[in-house]
């Protein structure tokens, strides 16, 4: 059997702990374990073929390519086995058509988890996250956000904001140009926050958003 990855699914369970027990998320969170995927990506043909005309869309915008390099860092970075989890518990949506207007959206259960969007011809990112990694008390109420660290992993102070969405310990980063999200991406202490949301919803069960998947993006996504 390969290290970090179960042969047989478990019963009674939901969620990532169908593959990996929760020492093991806790180890890949942290930055201690590396998971083995799987080698083939289950696939629709249907799927594919159906957000082929928006992915080719995409690909004429004059943030393509710094857009599929931030993909490639998140999806190599941020989910766990990523290709035997692919549209049943995390999606990339191309293009969708929601009044934000997003180039991509990267979902898992109910739970937007990281969406790029047009900044001129730059980028900026949004990324939801617990209150709790980011609060000076390490408390999740509102109000002590570590503002200083926050402007540390931009390349500049005036690139990141944030925001509360709703619920209790949910908190959303907005980071502007892509320079600065790839430093954004790159820092551990927002790397393990971010890998902690995401296996927090992608534990809660399958993906709402199944049908929006776009298989041309996650190629690059998931590409070697």
């Amino acid at each position: 059997m390969a290290p970090g990855m179960s042969t047989t699914p478990r019963r009674n369970t939901t969620g990532l702990r169908l593959f990996l027990d929760l020492e093991q998320q806790r180890d890949w969170i942290d930055g201690e374990a590396e998971l083995v995927d799987a080698e083939e990506r289950s696939e629709s043909l249907e799927q594919r073929f159906k957000y082929v005309a928006r992915f080719q869309k995409l690909l004429r915008r004059p943030q393509a390519q710094d857009l599929l390099e931030i993909l490639r860092l998140y999806g190599q970075s941020c989910l766990p086995i990523p290709r035997r989890t692919e549209r049943h518990y995390w999606s990339v949506s191309c293009l969708p058509s929601t009044s934000d207007k997003p180039l991509i959206r990267i979902n898992a259960s109910w739970m937007e988890l990281f969406t790029l969007y047009a900044d001129g011809e730059d980028l900026r990112a949004r990324c939801l996250v617990h209150l709790s990694h980011f609060a000076t008390d390490q408390s999740p109420p509102q109000g002590g956000v570590d503002e200083a660290f926050l402007e540390q992993c931009v390349t500049t102070p005036e690139d990141v904001s944030y925001f509360y969405p709703r619920g209790d310990d949910i908190f959303g980063i907005n980071v502007r140009g892509a320079a600065s999200i790839r430093k954004f991406l790159a820092e551990r202490r927002i790397l393990r926050a971010i890998r902690t949301f995401n296996v927090t919803h992608m534990n809660r069960g399958r993906n709402a958003y199944q049908a929006s998947h776009c298989y041309s993006l996650a190629d690059e996504m998931l590409a070697d």
